[in-house]
């Protein structure tokens, strides 16, 4: 047996035998130490809250404004949505 067939029959064995364990475990647990989302991504997460509760509120008053003004201005669809935005609350 020649030099190349002796490094192809470790990697033959070894890949299997001791890479593939080591990668699975390798990312098993860099998976259990992030159990939770940091920080940054809460403080993202309301600040994100916070803008779409701004936003909701913007569009109410723009409903109201037009609903003062032209009481027919909607149509059916949008009622519907809004009364299923008011649900999500």
């Amino acid at each position: 047996m020649d030099v190349t067939g002796v490094i192809a029959l470790c990697l033959g064995i070894g890949l299997p035998v001791i890479g593939l364990p080591w990668l699975i475990m390798h990312y098993v647990t860099k998976w259990k130490s992030q159990t939770g989302i940091s920080q940054q991504d809460e403080a993202l997460l309301d600040e994100l809250h916070d803008l779409a509760r701004r936003l909701d509120q913007r569009i109410e008053t723009v409903e109201r404004i037009m609903a003062a003004e032209n009481p027919n201005w909607k149509d059916s669809r949008i009622t519907d949505m809004s009364d299923q935005r008011r649900q999500l609350r």
